[in-house]
């Protein structure tokens, strides 16, 4: 896709227009809803001379979803409609009983799973994770929006070379270990590699496009106002049209400049749970969310916890082992009456099951509702 040059912008925060250039390809709140679970008959003592049966049916093709409950379809009915909630990716077997009807692999549900997904009644949106790890074309992008219903929408991430100011020393990174990053907040690569695809391939089905920015130290990030002063400037060289968001992890920076720059361009700065930021409410104050266009939440990670250790703890996510009813609770005040759009994404290192934990807001939310 060939994007249409920017036109010049003057810089309210002090830094010059970034010209984009085109880079090669580089790589008190409700009970806990119980989802029922289900049982595994004894299987009876065959007769003496056993009965010649038919064969079988031939089994249906492709990962076939749980049968919606009438208790969530009657749930959806009350929700806001310009809620769409849903989880971190989708392909876990853990889920089985909860969104696929049957065991498959982990791999197969990434690759064949996501319409079984999107058939169920609380699940109208999923954060797209592959893309903050690689980018995709518009052709891959594209088959994925074949696959979900009209109404269904995408939190895409974007690659992570956008967002890394230095590589962390993670092997995963090889020679760039440790090195500063070249592509770090290069609009011409954002829109070639990243804006493009999307628009192009999801068409209707993109909801928000994220920059997710890892916990960086604010010295490697050029200190607050240097920082804000480039992020203006690299958001307001994208192509206008789809809705952009930012998530930090750099509790430094969560206040009026950040956010001040943010709302500036009308970009939504979303509000993310995570170990070490402050609870999700205060952040909403920092932020001043009611500015923004839209509401954007990542539920990701319990508090006290590193990743690694969280995903150990709750594997194979078809669980909530750690429930956090203040957080639900804070995520349903903040999205229960807000009358535009609102997109969640839950998180299986949240508390334990990403989609218990979207049963479970689901009920939050529709009780804060009837309350007032």
């Amino acid at each position: 896709m060939k994007r249409a040059k920017p036109s010049p912008q003057v810089p309210l925060f002090g830094a010059k227009p970034v010209a984009p250039t085109v880079h090669a390809p580089t790589e008190a709140p409700p009970p806990e809803p119980v989802h029922p679970q289900p049982e595994r008959p004894t299987p009876a003592a065959g007769p003496l001379f056993p009965q010649v049966l038919p064969p079988p049916s031939p089994r249906r093709a492709g990962i076939q979803p749980v049968p919606p409950l009438p208790e969530y379809l009657a749930l959806r009915e009350t929700l806001p409609g310009g809620l769409r909630m849903g989880t971190s990716s989708w392909g876990f077997s853990g889920w089985q009983g909860l969104v696929w009807a049957d065991k498959a692999s982990d791999e197969r549900l990434s690759r064949e799973g996501l319409p079984a997904y999107a058939a169920h009644p609380l699940l109208r949106a999923v954060g797209l994770d592959r893309t903050h790890y690689r980018t995709m074309s518009a052709a891959e992008l594209a088959a994925l929006a074949a696959q979900v219903p009209a109404d269904f929408r995408f939190l895409v991430k974007a690659h992570e070379d956008c967002t890394i100011a230095r590589f962390p020393g993670h092997a995963r990174y090889g020679s760039r270990r440790d090195q500063a990053n070249a592509l770090f907040l290069d609009p011409g690569y954002a829109t070639d590699r990243v804006v493009g695809p999307a628009v192009e391939g999801l068409r209707g089905a993109l909801g928000v496009l994220l920059f997710q920015f890892a916990p960086q130290p604010l010295r490697v990030l050029g200190g607050l106002g240097a920082f804000v002063d480039r992020l203006h400037a690299f958001l307001g060289a994208l192509p206008p049209g789809p809705v952009y968001a930012v998530e930090v992890r750099t509790p430094e920076l969560l206040g009026e400049v950040y956010a001040d720059a943010l709302h500036d361009l009308g970009v939504v700065p979303a509000i993310s749970a995570w170990n070490g930021l402050p609870p999700v409410e205060e952040q909403a104050r920092l932020l001043q969310i009611e500015r923004a266009p839209m509401r954007v939440i990542r539920w990701m990670l319990q508090e006290g916890y590193a990743y690694e250790d969280a995903k150990d703890r709750y594997a194979p996510f078809d669980a909530l082992v750690d429930p956090d009813p203040v957080t639900r609770a804070a995520i349903a005040r903040l999205v229960a009456h807000h009358a535009g759009e609102s997109i969640v994404i839950l998180n299986n290192k949240a508390e334990g099951s990403a989609p218990r934990s979207v049963f479970a807001l689901a009920e939050a939310v529709a009780h804060r509702m009837r309350a007032g």
